[in-house]
């Protein structure tokens, strides 16, 4: 038996041969050795798969000739230097196949994944910081406090307010405490004229505060104190009330300059740095109620 390589000279010599026959033509893709195997062109010449060498093992990982069939050797690969087609990656089983395709020679490197690693077992995994649900709730800041609205004159003051106002300023002006007397509440809802309910009598109360001790120092406080702006608190609520000055509901420390000759008006400089250290304006004050009640005249904080 002659040896396979022979063959495939053989067949080389045979297909130079058949150019001139008259039989259709076959591509090269078609032409096949005596065991099936197919011949390539490269270059231009006709190259077979060259049998194995006798005694021989070929690589493990070789993959199997074209054609070949199980346990038959693999025929040694093209010579170096050999122009070859890179190799396609294997295509996806169709949907329903239940053959799989070959693995691909060498696994592919897995993704990289962008992920974030997970916790190490017993590590807390650190939390966003989540709202305060009850703080829409909760009282205003008091940044959310809208500041006092600053009135003047008696445009805006109901009937009772303003008639009970100008009562008060015609007595200031009169230097006569006894006429206040008249317009001061009594009972046990009385105009409040001191921070402690003793009893005494409201006239010598403030007859006792003024410097002069006769009361007109005093009248001469409340005419300066209607005369200032004022503020509208708790509007429509139990405890509505009018009050002179508004230096009680505005911050001192933020007072504008023509505010502070407002101020001025009624104490000293000394005075002013006194409540900016007690933080709130502690002189004389006067409250009316919207039905026209004398509520208090009185000095503190």
């Amino acid at each position: 038996m002659r040896p396979r390589s022979f063959r495939a000279f053989r067949l080389t010599g045979a297909l130079a041969m058949a150019v001139g026959v008259s039989s259709p033509a076959l591509a090269f893709s078609q032409i096949t050795d005596e065991d099936g195997a197919a011949a390539t062109r490269q270059g231009g010449i006709v190259s077979v798969p060259l049998p194995p060498i006798q005694g021989a093992t070929p690589p493990a990982d070789a993959p199997p000739a074209q054609g070949a069939q199980p346990g038959q050797a693999a025929p040694v690969a093209a010579p170096t230097g050999a122009s070859q087609a890179p190799a396609e990656a294997p295509a996806a089983p169709a949907a329903g196949s239940s053959t799989p395709s070959a693995p691909p020679s060498a696994p592919s490197a897995p993704a990289t994944q962008l992920t974030p690693d997970p916790a190490k077992p017993g590590e807390a995994v650190p939390q966003a910081p989540q709202g305060d649900p009850d703080a829409t709730t909760g009282a205003p800041q008091a940044s959310d406090v809208p500041p006092a609205e600053i009135l003047y004159g008696e445009d805006k003051l109901p009937a009772p307010v303003r008639d009970l106002r100008r009562k008060l300023l015609e007595v200031a002006k009169s230097g006569d405490i006894e006429k206040l007397r008249p317009l001061l509440e009594t009972g046990s809802e009385a105009t409040a004229v001191s921070t402690s309910d003793d009893g005494q009598d409201p006239i010598e109360i403030l007859k006792n505060a003024s410097g002069d001790g006769q009361g007109v120092e005093i009248l001469a406080i409340l005419l300066e104190t209607l005369d200032a702006g004022y503020v509208h608190l708790d509007r429509g609520g139990e405890n509505e009330l009018f009050m002179w000055p508004y230096f009680t509901q505005v911050n001192l420390e933020k007072l504008t300059k023509p505010q502070l000759v407002e101020l001025f008006e009624l104490v000293t400089a000394g005075d002013y740095e006194r409540m900016l250290g007690n933080g709130s304006y502690d002189f004389y004050r006067v409250g009316i109620s919207p039905e026209g009640r004398f509520e208090f005249f009185i000095a503190g904080d």
